[in-house]
């Protein structure tokens, strides 16, 4: 009993960071991952990680205890952040993506967030996370938050490296170069979309008897599906491209946490 006493203060601060990261990383944050199955896992590899460090450092039940759950939360809550903002980027792509053809008022309700998204969006958005679960990214996503204790341990002083500043800059300098990448995959679209503009600019100037605003929103949609359907095999390796991204974006928080702390 006393034995468990001592060690239960350390596994509830295990099973905040990883239960944290489950709320907000992708595939498992998603409405159409079921509740238990979340509580189930966070509980099992908060247990598998507990037996494998818990017992290395002594946590002890004060006042400083709410304090250090906190941190835990908000470690679990930025690492999990930090990996969805890359599977934003395609929601983002497909957004600038239906701005251009017209789509822009078409927005669905997305069945795995929750939320309305653009349509363009919402398809890059599974086919994301239909290739990331085949090269099994999720696995890949578990052993960063058990390997994340080796960085940044339970006696960790988060706070403090808030305080430095580095974080705050590695937020802001991966969220700048998610925001780029977005771009650069919605260009081929876009750069399309605007050359149909032209040419429709110029037959409304060569050929006014044409009414370019009756027949320029069927146009550029044709003509955008079409540029999708040829960018439809390139997916899988843009898809990889970005997973790269981001677990070298992990890897360098972590990196941050150590050289800070």
């Amino acid at each position: 009993m006393d034995i468990i006493t001592q060690a239960f203060p350390a596994f509830l601060l295990v099973l905040c960071r990883i239960s944290a990261f489950f709320i907000v990383a992708p595939i498992f944050s998603t409405r159409t991952f079921p509740k238990s199955m979340k509580i189930g896992l966070s509980f099992f590899v908060s247990l598998i990680v507990f037996m494998t460090i818990g017992f290395d450092t002594n946590v002890t039940a004060d006042a400083t205890y709410i304090l250090a759950i906190i941190r835990e939360i908000f470690a679990g809550l930025l690492i999990g952040y930090v990996a969805y903002i890359f599977f934003a980027i395609v929601q983002t792509a497909g957004g600038l993506m239906d701005l251009q053809m017209g789509l822009a008022m078409a927005n669905i309700i997305d069945p795995i967030t929750g939320v309305t998204a653009p349509m363009m969006g919402n398809l890059k958005f599974m086919l994301m996370s239909l290739v990331f679960l085949s090269l099994n990214g999720h696995h890949y996503l578990l052993a960063a938050i058990m390997d994340s204790y080796e960085w940044l341990p339970l006696d960790n002083k988060l706070f403090e490296i808030y305080y430095g500043g580095n974080v705050t800059e590695f937020l802001t300098r991966t969220f700048a170069d998610t925001f780029l990448l977005a771009l650069q995959i919605s260009a081929p679209i876009v750069v399309t979309m605007f050359l149909t503009d032209v040419g429709l600019a110029l037959l409304a100037r060569t050929a006014p008897q044409y009414n370019v605003f009756v027949i320029g929103i069927p146009v550029k949609i044709l003509v955008g599906l079409a540029m999708l359907v040829l960018l439809l095999p390139g997916f899988s390796a843009l898809f990889q491209m970005l997973f790269d991204h981001m677990f070298e974006a992990i890897e360098k928080l972590f990196v941050v946490f150590r050289s800070s702390s």
